[in-house]
Formats: C-alpha cells, structure tokens, sequence
C-alpha cells in the first residue's frame, strides 16, 4: 500500500510522513513536491527546515510539481493507495494572486485526475480557514463561505474540486480539513514570530487582547487525518480542526510565557499607534515579519468552531499547554521555532 502526500517535504506532511513511518512502518510513503527535504525555500525570508540536521524524512522523495499532470514512474500504484494533498501556495500576504490560483487549482484538478486514473478511492484535502473570510463571527462547517482573498477563494475552488471528484465514483472517500493556525516544532508562521516576539520584546497587543485565534497542535492534526481514514467509509465530509473553545490572543502569549518560563511583560498598544509603527517597521524591510497587513490579521478574530471534531470521537492527545509544551521539549527545552 502507498502513501502519496503532495508537499510532503513542508511543515504538515514532514510531520505527517513520520506518523504514517511509526503507525504503518510496512507501508510505502512518497513524498511528492517540488523541494527537497532540508532545502531551504527562498520564499520565506530565515526559514527553517522542519527537518533538523542529520534527520532524514520518513518518506521516499519523487520530484513533482502539481501544478503539471501527474506521471509517477516505477511506482505500483493500486486503488488502495490514499493521497494527501497538501501542496499549496498559502502563506498570505506574500506572493502574486496568480501563484494561489495556478498551485491551488491547478494542482486540485492534477492530483484529482491522478486519483482518477488510478483509480485511488481515497483522497485527505486540506484546506484552509480562509474560505470563510475574514470575520469576528463564530464560523461552523455550515456556515456560508465568503473568501475574501485570492488565498481563500483558490481553496474554496480546490475543496470543490475534489467534492467533484469523489462524486464521479463509488465509494470515493474524501475527508477535506480546514485547520486553524497550525503549530509545532518547523512551522514558520505566526506561533513562531509570536514566540520570539514576546521573547525579543517586540510583541504588544495590538489594540485588543481578545482577539480569537482557532488554532492546533500539528501532531493533533495529523493524528486526526489517519483517525478519519479509518472512521470514514465514502462520502464527503468536512471538518473544522482546532481547539474547541478557540482561545484568545491573550490566552495564547500567557500559556506560551509559562511553558517557556518567559518572564515578560507584554504591553497593550492602541490600534492607530500600532499600525503606524507596523507602516514603519514595512518600509524598513518588516523585521520580524512585522508588517501592516500581518497586523490587521492579528486584530481580526478567527473565531472558528471546533464542536464537530469534538463530536467526532477523536480523543485529543494534548491539551494546548502540553502541545506547546511538548513543542518546546521538541527544541531541546530552549526555544519555539
């Protein structure tokens, strides 16, 4: 039986590789993706591979770029093989609307006729929060979708995509996941910056502490997919991933201050004076990633609701403060990143 996981040398599918390696050690699991694992990506400025040195991913490495048919040599591929797609262009602001739409897309339509061709009956999406909008409303599964950036609509399009695909056979399983800010050891995102910057003395509220970040650990998440591969027989279904209730912003630094054993004070900034000096800190190159429109997103809840997976019978491993915990332990007990 072969794993496929398209972008598996990124954050998730390094993560998810090494679950499937420790869970299904006869299993063949290939990593299809345009980067080598370890490789630096020159799109995100001091990134850190989420492989360590001397680590080696659990997955055998084809180069492939979704964004072109998908043609697997010297591969046995069979219909019960399962494919996670995970290959995307996401981090928003930060690269040309047409990148989203050509990788996100595209990619569906590749990655869902390679199913197609092989008749593979099981496909892991996953997307994104973003087709909800942006919005200090509570966002359920059945809530209405209102993507308000090329990043939210190329996923709502993808998620639809691949609704069309399992519909075009029996007994098609498609699980589809719209996760929360995803944290662990290799992220690269907003968890990390929040880290160092609390740590550096360069983080503040910026103009509320009650903004609601829906958020999960990585290694959760992951265990969540394979919880659903074998729950799931056909079907679509879809599912919110994140902690349940979300937390605030200020829920967040104080866990990750204790964790850490930070003892910083983190000051409140009123919005006006934060974005100016975020205008600033643009203009001289954003250290940090401080930037406007990294600020704006930081004011805007993203107040997702997680009771479905609750319901699901999956049985969280962690709670938030042990996943940062074991996050920290991951880094040797000195740092987040």
């Amino acid at each position: 039986m072969n794993y496929f996981i398209t972008g598996g040398t990124g954050f998730i599918g390094t993560h998810l590789a090494s679950l499937l390696h420790e869970v299904h050690p006869e299993a063949r699991i290939y990593n299809l993706d345009i980067v080598e694992p370890g490789t630096p990506l020159p799109t995100v400025k001091n990134y850190k591979p989420a492989l360590r040195k001397g680590e080696e991913h659990a997955a055998t490495f084809i180069y492939c770029d979704i964004r072109q048919p998908i043609e697997l040599e010297k591969v046995n591929i069979t219909p019960d093989d399962v494919i996670f797609n995970f290959a995307a262009v996401h981090r928003t602001p930060g690269h040309p609307d047409l990148a989203y739409f050509e990788t996100n897309i595209r990619g569906a339509e590749n990655v869902c006729a390679f199913a197609e061709r092989h008749g593979i009956r099981k496909i892991v999406f996953t997307s994104s929060i973003a087709p909800y909008g942006a919005a200090e409303e509570l966002k359920e599964e059945t809530t209405l979708p209102m993507p308000n950036t090329p990043y939210g609509i190329s996923k709502l399009v993808a998620e639809k995509i691949h609704q069309t695909w399992q519909a075009g056979g029996e007994g098609r399983q498609l699980t589809i996941v719209r996760p929360g800010v995803v944290f662990g050891r290799g992220e690269n995102g907003n968890f990390t910056r929040l880290y160092w910057g609390i740590r550096g003395h360069k983080f503040m509220y910026p103009g509320r502490k009650d903004t609601i970040k829906a958020c999960i650990y990585v290694k959760e998440l992951v265990r969540f997919m394979l919880y659903r591969l074998e729950h799931h027989d056909s079907g679509v279904e879809l599912y919110n991933c994140c902690y349940e209730p979300a937390y605030t912003i200020e829920h967040i630094v104080e866990s990750m201050k204790r964790v850490t054993n930070m003892k910083v004070k983190v000051p409140f900034m009123p919005g006006w004076l934060i974005m100016t000096a975020a205008g600033i800190a643009g203009a001289l190159g954003s250290p940090m990633g401080i930037c406007p429109a990294r600020v704006r997103k930081l004011q805007i809840s993203t107040n997702i609701c997680g009771k479905k997976l609750s319901a699901s019978g999956y049985r969280f491993r962690y709670t938030f403060e042990e996943a940062l915990a074991d996050w920290y332990k991951d880094n040797g007990n000195l740092y987040l990143q």
